[in-house]
């Protein structure tokens, strides 16, 4: 079992031991995001390329749970969240989509502040189910499904309705590769993206 693995399964079992001494809350959520991946990078042709992305929106949809921890006095919130992402990278002179749906299972810590609003930071863990390349003519060769990054928020809540702005940023070296004929497409999957989210706490 990977290193990343066992982080993620000691988290979850902190949070979830913690939260069960505590007034559990949960609720639904979804959004939008932006995301800007890593460099696309072309090998096997005479000279390597390399292009950067431009971010295009995407959005999730999950759940989310919170509870005070007895102790230290501050909210631990873990999530579990399907996001799809996407981006463009100009290949072959035109504009191509690249976009990778995946889990997001974040674990942060936080505090309320002014009443109404609050802070969470914590670490993020992110398991990408498949990604597409938009052409044909190009085929998925491999995947680094699992990566760890960190997430930061500001959110504010009136009664059940909540609406947070984060940053997101990968920590770990993930790429896709796919083959176009003779052409070898490396994407690096670095996660850095801004997630706009509105949630309701039932």
């Amino acid at each position: 079992m990977s290193i990343k693995k066992i982080l993620l399964m000691l988290c979850l079992t902190f949070g979830l031991s913690q939260i069960s001494n505590a007034q559990l809350q949960f609720g639904v959520k979804g959004g939008i995001n932006y995301n800007n991946n890593g460099d696309l990078t072309l090998s096997g042709v005479v000279n390597n390329a390399v292009a950067g992305a431009d971010a295009k929106s995407g959005f999730h949809v999950g759940m989310w749970f919170r509870g005070k921890l007895p102790i230290v006095g501050i909210y631990i919130r873990p999530e579990i969240v399907f996001t799809q992402v996407k981006s463009e990278y100009l290949y072959k002179g035109n504009n191509t989509s690249y976009d990778f749906k995946k889990i997001d299972v974040p674990v942060l810590f936080g505090k309320k502040i002014f009443g109404f609003a609050n802070v969470f930071i914590g670490p993020s863990f992110q398991y990408v189910l498949n990604s597409d390349f938009g052409l044909s003519t190009v085929s998925e060769v491999s995947l680094d499904k699992f990566s760890i990054g960190m997430q930061s928020s500001f959110g504010v809540e009136f009664g059940k309705l909540g609406i947070d702005v984060r940053w997101e940023r990968g920590f770990s070296n993930t790429e896709a590769v796919f083959v176009d004929n003779l052409t070898s497409i490396n994407i690096d999957n670095i996660t850095n993206q801004i997630i706009l989210g509105l949630s309701y706490r039932l």
